[in-house]
């Protein structure tokens, strides 16, 4: 009892703290498995624009540095990315032309597995980190990626991605399981006292939903970390 109420303490006041803030800004992520096909390029721009976020995040493009106008929205100006040379993995970060942003400093791969951006939204600093996490040893990537990246994670920085890894039970299928390295990611976590939102936000609901519902979360394609401390609101 005692603990079910912490828990559900916590969980109010995460929720009330969002409330509050709200409508600051909306992040949508998503894996969109290529986009050099025009019709799905098509698609998922007609996708971003029926969403309406502040901020989207793309992973797995496919796209070559030189491929940066196929990702070109009416109405999203801004487009950041980090792309391989051989068309493989990729990832995006288009701002909506409707709010005040000024980039001030942008880190990223040339695998294309991540790209980090530090900047102004409304006169209000932000970091935001879209990872792509490789199918094989995911885990140890995304620990040692934070490892390098530990002194720009600060109380206003939001972590998105794709981790192709299940970090908890309710990320997994029945076949997968909670090996050392994830374990391990997961410490990392805890020691940069960062909190999975998104996750918070849904354990409780998480319970009553059909087991279809829960294979879809299961995949860990949408995750949104901040530090505890952190005042941006997020929605999916």
């Amino acid at each position: 009892m005692g603990r079910e109420t912490k828990e559900t303490e916590e969980n109010r006041k995460t929720r009330h703290k969002m409330v509050v803030v709200a409508p600051h800004v909306s992040i949508i992520t998503l894996n969109v498995n290529g986009l050099n096909s025009p019709i799905k390029r098509h698609r998922v721009a007609g996708w971003i624009k029926e969403q309406d976020p502040t901020i989207c995040c793309l992973q797995e493009t496919h796209l070559s540095p030189k491929d940066k106008h196929r990702l070109r929205v009416k109405g999203w100006r801004t487009i950041l990315q980090a792309n391989n040379e051989q068309k493989k993995a990729g990832v995006a970060i288009l701002i909506s032309d409707k709010v005040d942003f000024k980039a001030k400093q942008i880190k990223k791969d040339k695998e294309g597995q991540y790209i980090m951006i530090k900047g102004s939204l409304h006169q209000e600093d932000i970091t935001l980190i879209n990872i792509y996490a490789p199918n094989t040893g995911a885990p140890k990537f995304v620990k040692q990626l934070l490892i390098e990246l530990k002194e720009d994670i600060n109380n206003n920085t939001i972590i998105v991605g794709d981790l192709n890894t299940p970090l908890t039970p309710m990320d997994r299928t029945s076949r997968q399981k909670i090996n050392k390295e994830i374990i391990e990611l997961n410490e990392k976590l805890d020691q940069m006292d960062l909190i999975d939102i998104y996750r918070t936000l849904i354990q409780k609901q998480q319970v009553t939903h059909s087991s279809q519902v829960h294979m879809e979360h299961s995949q860990g394609l949408t995750i949104f970390w901040e530090p505890k401390q952190t005042s941006i609101n997020t929605r999916e």
